[in-house]
């Protein structure tokens, strides 16, 4: 069967698709960075849980006191990217999501869950060592469970070749397994997620070693250890999940095409200077080196997905309605829904230090 045949017509769009596109990258950008501090801050939370003493005081009381709002910025910050992703792919992604609309439409529910236990986590005072335990590595694998049902998702959106499973598994619940990326990607992505915890918690101690707190070089050192060994991992299931893509595409990263080889080469740069200022735990070089980083591989990202697709679309090939009036009011409307997270965000910080003893 011609995969081109079960691929829905797109619909038009209000204004030239490189708009979208750029409004993409920059959500999505800002939606990664919540989403690896999520993960990787539950997964080096539930480590140190697991490695102290049952009689020991809990842990990790700064990141149990922001798990939740991260896990809030991360969902919030995660519905633009989607959106924009659906107008510009629409067919594709809304295809895919039916395909495994079964384990689609748990999504919401595991993410409730999640979020009540990272609350439950949150209240140490109360809970004992071991429902600590319970409550984050619970949030932990259904948070685990949602990026697992993402990269599923994404994987099917870009292979319609794979659709036609459909007609064998009716039911929903087709998901991106025939994909050999798919491991290696879904893997990728949790080292990148480690690494991001790592930074996270060098970055909470550098305020603190600031403030002369004891314990907080202990903790910056740690949290870069953190950074720079997920780094390293990270690197090492990168060019597995490169080399799985079908050669088509992973050519047009080695010297296939100039654009794609010039950011994969910037992309790799930036890996190797995360893990130079990481292994000299130097925070901020080593935090511009890492938003760089994941610039670069969102481009690549967008690269592939293109090239994944170039047998049957090109957003370019989106027809355009004129309709600028509700464009202009959407960048309005963000632009001053960031102003007034911004404010939010100063008046928590402010709150918080006037809490702390």
């Amino acid at each position: 069967m011609d995969p081109a045949t079960l691929i829905p017509s797109p619909d038009a769009i209000p204004v030239p698709w490189g708009y979208f596109q750029f409004l993409l990258i920059l959500t999505f950008f800002l939606h990664l960075l919540f989403m690896n501090v999520m993960l990787g801050t539950s997964f080096i939370a539930l480590t140190r849980e697991l490695r102290s003493p049952t009689a020991a005081p809990p842990p990790c009381r700064d990141l149990a006191s922001k798990l939740t709002h991260i896990i809030a910025f991360t969902v919030n910050f995660g519905v633009a990217p989607l959106l924009f992703l659906q107008v510009l792919y629409g067919q594709f992604i809304y295809t895919s999501s039916i395909l495994m609309g079964a384990y689609w439409l748990s999504v919401v529910p595991l993410l409730i869950l999640a979020y009540y236990g990272a609350y439950l986590y949150k209240m140490r005072h109360d809970l004992t060592a071991g429902s600590r335990r319970g409550t984050l590595a619970l949030s932990l694998c259904l948070l685990l469970a949602i990026a697992f049902l993402f990269v599923n998702n994404i994987s099917l959106m870009q292979n319609p070749q794979n659709w036609d499973a459909y007609f064998s598994q009716p039911d929903g619940t087709l998901l991106a397994l025939a994909d050999p990326a798919l491991p290696s990607r879904y893997l990728h992505f949790l080292a990148a997620s480690a690494a991001a915890g790592g930074l996270f918690l060098a970055i909470l101690a550098w305020f603190r070693l600031k403030k002369g707190e004891q314990g907080a070089a202990r903790e910056l050192g740690a949290g870069m250890k953190w950074f720079t060994y997920a780094t390293v991992v990270e690197a090492g299931t990168g060019i597995p999940f490169l080399f799985s893509m079908p050669r088509e595409v992973h050519q047009l990263f080695v010297g296939g095409a100039l654009l794609p080889t010039l950011l994969f080469s910037a992309a790799l740069v930036a890996t190797f200077l995360c893990l130079r200022y990481g292994a000299q735990e130097r925070v901020w070089p080593a935090t511009a080196a890492l938003a760089v980083t994941i610039l670069c591989m969102i481009l690549v990202r967008d690269l592939a997905r293109q090239a994944y697709l170039a047998p049957y679309f090109h957003p370019a090939d989106l027809a355009v309605s004129p309709q600028w009036s509700p464009f202009l009011l959407f960048l309005a409307i963000l632009v001053a829904g960031g102003g007034a997270v911004a404010y939010m965000l100063k008046l928590a910080a402010k709150a918080g230090r006037e809490v702390r003893p």
